[in-house]
C-alpha cells in the first residue's frame, strides 16, 4: 500500500485524537488539577498505545504485502512460461535479450538469447522493421503472426496455423458454378445427318463427363449444347492450375471434322450470394463468347482470368442475327431525338467508315446524327481530306464539346469499333443519356461499357465496317450510299485485312461485294492507303532493330529518343510479319505523345491478344495493341518476360 495512504489512514486520526484528549484534559485540569492529571496519565498512555500498535501494524502489513509479491511475481512467472503466445525482447542491435519458453519450443533451441532477430525470423529484416506491425512467418509446417513493437523492442509470437487452416478450409469450400457451352455447335454439325450429329454429341458429352469425374464435378445436362457445373474453390484452383486442358482435349479429339468442335466456359466463385456468383457465371460465359470462344473466363471476387483462345472464332454462317440487331437498331433510331456516333481515340479507318455507315443509316430513317471526332491523325489524313471536298458530309462531323452540348436523355449513343469505355476519347457522353449501342469487332475485354441496350459483337467479322455494311442492307429499303461513303466503308475493311488476305470469310467479301454495288472505287482506296517514301523509311529504320525470339516471334524496339506516329509503327509490325519464318511480330516505339506503343500481330499460330492483355491492351487473337508509360527498353524487357511466362504456362504457339 502506498505510503500516503498509510498516512492518511493510520497516522493523521491518532494525532488529531490525541491533540482533541490533550486540549480536553487542560480544560479539565483548568477547573480541577487532579482530575487534569489523571487526564494527562490516561492521553500519554493512549498516545503510547497507539504507537506500538501502528508499529505493529506496519511490520505485518510490509510482511503482507512481501508475501503478496512473492506470490504474484512466483505466479506472473509460471504464466509466462505457460502462456500460449511467445514474448520476446531484444536490445537496439536486434540482438535478442530475452524470451518465454514459448519462443525457444517453437524454434527448437534451448535458448535464443544473444542471437540475431532477423537471423531468427528473417521477415522482421525488411524496411518496416521499425514500424509497428503485425508480419507473417513460416516455421517448419507453422505459421506464425508476429506483432512488432519496435518502440518496447518487444514482440509477439502467435501460432496462427490452426486458424490459417480453417480460413483456408472455408474458403476451399465456398460455392463454384460454372456452365461448359460448346460454342460452334451449329456450324460443326451443319449438312450432318441425325446419326452423325448424335454421335458427335455423344462423343463430346462423354469427354466432358470424364472431366467433370475427373475432378469430382457435379454436371448436369441444361440442353443439346450446354452444361450446368457446381463444383467447390478447391477445384476450380486445380481447374486453373491444369488452364481447362478440356478446351484442348475436345478440339483434338474433334479434328477429323471439316470444323473442329470448340467449348467455352464461364465460371465463378466468391459471391456474396448464390444469385451474385450465378450472375457472375452467366457474364463470364458472355465474355469468353464475345472473345471468340474456345476459352474459359474466371471470375474470383475481383479478379477476372483467362484460358485458352487459341483458334481463331468460326465464321456465322447465317444472317439471322444481323438482321435481328439491324431492326433493333433501326427501332432504337426511330425512338430517339438525335444519333451522336463515336469511335476510340486515334481513330482509324476501320473506325471512321463503320461511323459513315452509321450515320446513313439515321440519315434513311430521317434523324439529326453526327459523328464525334477530334483532331485528325495521319492514319486517317487521306480519307478526312476527300470527305472535306464534301460539305454535306463534312457537317456532320463534330467535336466532342459540340457532342455534349447535344446529347440528352432521349439521344442514341452508338460506340463502334471498341466497347472499352476507357478507348473513347469522350467517356462523359455515355454518363448523359442511357440509350447506348455497341457494334465492334475486337474480342471482349473485361473492361466493358456499363449496360448497353443493344451490342453487336462479332469477333469471326474482319471489320467493323463489315458488320456495319450487313446491317444497312437490313435496316432500311432506302439506304443508299454514295461513292466516298462506301468507299470509306471499303477502306475499313481493306486496312484490317491487310488488303483481304487476314481475318477474312465469306462474310467478308459478301459485305465487300454490296458495297462494290454501291460504288466503292477501289483506286480511291489505294490512294488513301499511299505512303510517302520517308515514312517508308522510317518502317525499314524500325524493322533494321528486329531480332528473333523462340525461333519464330519477331521484335522490333526502335531507337530510345526516337519517335514514330502510332499507324507507322503498326505498319511496320505489318511488314515484319511477311518475313520467311516469322509467326508473331511486336514493334516497340515511343509516340509523339511521349507513351511507349507496342503493335502485336501473328498468323494466327500465336494469340497476340493475350500477351497485348497482360501488358495492359488488348485486340484480336492475330491483331492487338498496348500502351505504357516508360521507355522502350522497359517494355521489351517486360514484354519479353510475358512471353517467358506465356511459354512455362501452356506454350507460345498452337
Amino acid at each position: 500500500m502506498p505510503k500516503n495512504l498509510i498516512r492518511r489512514w493510520y497516522g493523521l486520526h491518532h494525532v488529531w485524537t490525541l491533540i482533541l484528549m490533550t486540549a480536553m484534559t487542560l480544560a479539565l485540569a483548568w477547573y480541577e488539577w487532579v482530575l487534569g492529571l489523571i487526564g494527562f496519565a490516561l492521553t500519554g498512555a493512549m498516545a503510547v498505545y497507539a504507537t506500538l500498535a501502528e508499529r505493529a501494524f506496519r511490520r505485518e502489513l510490509k510482511r503482507y504485502l512481501g508475501s503478496l509479491r512473492y506470490r504474484i511475481g512466483k505466479i506472473g512467472g509460471e504464466v509466462i512460461h505457460e502462456l500460449p503466445f511467445g514474448i520476446l525482447l531484444y536490445s537496439d542491435e536486434q540482438v535478442v535479450e530475452w524470451h518465454n519458453p514459448y519462443v525457444a519450443s517453437i524454434l527448437n533451441r534451448d535458448s535464443a538469447v544473444g542471437l540475431p532477430l532477423t537471423e531468427l525470423f528473417p521477415v522482421l529484416g525488411g524496411k518496416d522493421r521499425d514500424k509497428a506491425g503485425a508480419f507473417e512467418a513460416m516455421l517448419g509446417e507453422r505459421i506464425y503472426k508476429l506483432k512488432l513493437q519496435p518502440e518496447k523492442r518487444l514482440v509477439y509470437v502467435f501460432d496462427m496455423t490452426d486458424h490459417w487452416n480453417l480460413q483456408r478450409k472455408y474458403e476451399d469450400e465456398q460455392l463454384a458454378l460454372g456452365v461448359v457451352l460448346m460454342d460452334n455447335l451449329e456450324e460443326v454439325t451443319q449438312g450432318m445427318d441425325d446419326q452423325h450429329r448424335a454421335a458427335l454429341l455423344s462423343k463430346v458429352t462423354a469427354e466432358i463427363t470424364d472431366w467433370s469425374q475427373r475432378y469430382q464435378m457435379y454436371l448436369r445436362r441444361l440442353n443439346s449444347d450446354r452444361f450446368l457445373i457446381v463444383t467447390d474453390m478447391k477445384t476450380l484452383k486445380q481447374l486453373e492450375a491444369s488452364r481447362f486442358v478440356i478446351l484442348d482435349e475436345v478440339r483434338e479429339m474433334t479434328m477429323d471434322q471439316k470444323i473442329p468442335m470448340t467449348l467455352s466456359i464461364g465460371m465463378a466463385s466468391g459471391g456474396s450470394s448464390v444469385v451474385e456468383v450465378g450472375h457472375w457465371v452467366q457474364a463470364a460465359l458472355d465474355i469468353a463468347l464475345g472473345r471468340g470462344g474456345d476459352q474459359a473466363a474466371v471470375r474470383v471476387g475481383q479478379r477476372q482470368t483467362f484460358y485458352g483462345g487459341k483458334t481463331n472464332a468460326v465464321e456465322k454462317r447465317t444472317r439471322v442475327r444481323a438482321r435481328v440487331v439491324a431492326h433493333a437498331l433501326r427501332d432504337l433510331m426511330k425512338d430517339s431525338a438525335n444519333i451522336v456516333i463515336m469511335g476510340h481515340k486515334m481513330p482509324d479507318m476501320d473506325s471512321v467508315g463503320a461511323a459513315i455507315g452509321v450515320l446513313k443509316a439515321a440519315e434513311a430513317l430521317n434523324k439529326e446524327a453526327y459523328i464525334v471526332l477530334e483532331g485528325v491523325n495521319p492514319s486517317i489524313q487521306k480519307m478526312m481530306d476527300l470527305i472535306r471536298e464534301e460539305p454535306e458530309l463534312h457537317d456532320r462531323f463534330i467535336s466532342p464539346e459540340h457532342a455534349l452540348a447535344l446529347i440528352g436523355p432521349r439521344s442514341l449513343a452508338v460506340v463502334v469499333d471498341t466497347h472499352r469505355e476507357s478507348l473513347l476519347k469522350e467517356p462523359r457522353l455515355l454518363a448523359e443519356t442511357d440509350r447506348i449501342v455497341i457494334i465492334d469487332h475486337h474480342r471482349r475485354s473485361e473492361e466493358f461499357i456499363t449496360n448497353p441496350v443493344l451490342v453487336y459483337m462479332e469477333p469471326y467479322a474482319s471489320s467493323t465496317c463489315e458488320l456495319v455494311a450487313e446491317l444497312l442492307q437490313y435496316i432500311h429499303d432506302r439506304v443508299s450510299l454514295d461513292t466516298l461513303e462506301a468507299t470509306a466503308l471499303m477502306a475499313g475493311m481493306t486496312v484490317d485485312t491487310k488488303n483481304f488476305t487476314l481475318r477474312t470469310g465469306a462474310r467478308t467479301f459478301e459485305a465487300a461485294s454490296y458495297l462494290r454495288r454501291n460504288g466503292a472505287d477501289l483506286s480511291l482506296i489505294q490512294r488513301m492507303l499511299k505512303e510517302e517514301l520517308d515514312e517508308y523509311n522510317k518502317k525499314a529504320e524500325i524493322i533494321r532493330h528486329a531480332c528473333i525470339h523462340y525461333d519464330h516471334i519477331a521484335i522490333a524496339a526502335a531507337e530510345p529518343g526516337r519517335q514514330y506516329p502510332q499507324l507507322l509503327i503498326a505498319q511496320a509490325a505489318d511488314k515484319l510479319l511477311n518475313m520467311n519464318g516469322v509467326l508473331a511480330s511486336f514493334v516497340i516505339a515511343e509516340r509523339p505523345d511521349g507513351m511507349i506503343s507496342i503493335s502485336a500481330r501473328s498468323l494466327g499460330n500465336m494469340n497476340v491478344q493475350v500477351v497485348m492483355e497482360r501488358m495492359g491492351g488488348g485486340g484480336h487473337l492475330t491483331n492487338a495493341a498496348a500502351q505504357m508509360e516508360g521507355t522502350v527498353s522497359e517494355a521489351t524487357a517486360r514484354l519479353k518476360a510475358i512471353l517467358d511466362e506465356i511459354d512455362k504456362e501452356e506454350g507460345l504457339f498452337e
